[in-house]
């Protein structure tokens, strides 16, 4: 079994060493809008061979893994964080946001009969 670990390979770089020294020297050479545009061009790529499935088992995965990785406590800051910035956004107070929230429900309620 090859062994990659560079300080143990008869003198010669190992992939990982390869590809970060690669990635290093690319950064170099190109700027924010390159990586935008590479990103773009794989993302639409992406979406034009693969279907809502695809995505929906991978935004699963993600989310089993990163529920996996943090416990209850980060959930409840990120939860409580957010609500706040989108009350600050928005300048409604929770109160006006559960009264509006209310009124809406019980229009779309009253539009199924």
């Amino acid at each position: 079994m090859a062994n990659n670990n560079s300080n143990n390979n008869n003198g010669k770089m190992s992939r990982e060493e390869a590809g970060r020294l690669g990635g290093e020297a690319t950064s170099k050479n190109h700027d924010k809008e390159f990586y935008q545009e590479i990103g773009q061009k794989g993302g639409q790529s992406t979406s034009d061979s693969h279907d809502k499935e695809f995505y929906q088992e991978i935004g699963q995965k993600g989310g089993e893994a990163t529920s996996e990785s943090h416990g209850k406590e980060f959930y409840q800051e990120i939860g409580s964080e957010g609500g706040k910035a989108r009350s600050d956004s928005n300048g409604m107070s929770r109160e006006e946001a559960g009264r509006k929230g209310g009124q809406a429900r019980s229009n779309n309620n009253n539009n199924k009969d």
